[in-house]
Order: structure tokens, then C-alpha cells, then sequence
């Protein structure tokens, strides 16, 4: 049987290995690879050059934290078959009030990018790690991380000013998120006690709503009236 692909774009700084406990039935993931910014290149410059990892014509594309907004960047560009959004925000209005505070009085500016002793805990807790093997794959990905990408990627995140929300959208957030916390947030499914990091750590969850979620696509149960 040939599976069809599904292009998985993960969150900053993170790689393949982040969607390597999902199962999904009759599809094999590609991760497209995050690339190093253009000095000043903007959000949708950068989407389009993404977006050439993408050979087909309406793909399914799924989106990480970071990646989903990626996503959302690159669906305004090129048409897509199916866009899932996990552990990420739709619009402006679902950033946090301290990323919006952060990104108007510029602060990001003057923040250190990587963790350090004193904010690593805490840090872990917000992505919602929970063991020492998740605690040790997010410490490679700090020091693996490039700098200027992590910069540019930031300042994107507390700047974004996106509204429009594509009709292929499906939202799939954690119960207990920290990052992107639920309150502010309109998902289509949640996942009971899953965190910002469940894409990993509550793989079998996710992979279930997903499955669930493409298996109403191929039916037709989520295409629009005639």
C-alpha cells in the first residue's frame, strides 16, 4: 500500500524526532527542516521558502507550537488539503498577554534566547516535560539551536498579527498547556491532562485525534455543503 505523506513542521528549535511516537494509519510523516532567516526577512518571505519542501498540490500539513504558525503563513500562500494545528495558536488573540506585552515594548530584544541554570526548570515546566529522557532531548535541542534562527524566530512569535484562519484548519491543544494556556484558546479537541510537549508525550492521544480527524477528511464528514 503507498502511503501518502503528511509535511510536519515542528516547534522552534526542535527537529524530526519530536513526531516520532505518533501512528498514523495509511500516512508517513516528512519534516520539513527549519531553515537559517535572511537578515530582516519577513514571516512570509520566510514561509514561501518553506514551502518549497512541499512538492505536492493541497498537501496535509501538521504544525508544532511554532510550526503551526508557520503553517498558517505558508496556507496563506498555497492552498492546502488539510492544516492540524498542535500545541499553537490561530490568530493574535490567542497569543499570551506577556508574548503581546513582550513583542509591543520590544523586550524580546534585550532577553537572552537560551535557558540557563536559573530559568531551565522553569522553562521545562511551561513546554511540559516529564522525565529525565524529554528533559534531556529539550537540553540538546537549547544547545543544538541556532541563534540566529532562535532570535528571528522569537521576535516573529511575539509580533505576529495573524486573523485570518484557514477553513482547513483543525486545532488540537492540551488540557494543561502552559505555553499557549487553554483559556485563551478555541480548539476543536482537546486532550485531557496533555501539555505543550504532548505531541511527544501524549503521542497515543494525539495520534488517535489525528486519525480520527483524517479519517472524517477522507470520508467527506468535514467537506463543505454543496
Amino acid at each position: 500500500m503507498t502511503l501518502q505523506t503528511i509535511y510536519c513542521l515542528s516547534g522552534l528549535g526542535a527537529d524530526e524526532k519530536i513526531f516520532r511516537n505518533l501512528r498514523l494509519d495509511g500516512y508517513e510523516l516528512k519534516h520539513i527542516a527549519w531553515l537559517r532567516p535572511k537578515k530582516k526577512e519577513t514571516i512570509q518571505a520566510y514561509a514561501a521558502r518553506m514551502a518549497e519542501a512541499i512538492p505536492e498540490d493541497n498537501p496535509i500539513v501538521i504544525g508544532v507550537s511554532f510550526g503551526g504558525m508557520m503553517a498558517i503563513e505558508i496556507a496563506r500562500q498555497r492552498p492546502l488539503r488539510k492544516l492540524i494545528l498542535i500545541s499553537s495558536i490561530k490568530s493574535k488573540d490567542e497569543l499570551p498577554r506577556w508574548m503581546r506585552m513582550t513583542g509591543r515594548l520590544r523586550l524580546n530584544r534585550f532577553l537572552p534566547v537560551s535557558s540557563n541554570r536559573l530559568t531551565e526548570r522553569f522553562d521545562n515546566d511551561r513546554l511540559g516535560v516529564s522525565n529525565e529522557e524529554e528533559k534531556q532531548m529539550v537540553q540538546d535541542y537549547r544547545r543544538s539551536a541556532d541563534k540566529v534562527y532562535q532570535e528571528w524566530a522569537i521576535n516573529e512569535i511575539v509580533n505576529w498579527k495573524n486573523e485570518w484562519i484557514p477553513d482547513c484548519l483543525v486545532h488540537i491543544h492540551g488540557e494543561f498547556d502552559k505555553m499557549f494556556p487553554l483559556k485563551r484558546i478555541t480548539a476543536d479537541h482537546v486532550i485531557k491532562g496533555a501539555t505543550h510537549f504532548m505531541v511527544y508525550n501524549s503521542a497515543a492521544a494525539v495520534s488517535e485525534c489525528i486519525n480520527k480527524v483524517l479519517a472524517e477528511e477522507k470520508s467527506g464528514k468535514n467537506q463543505p455543503a454543496p
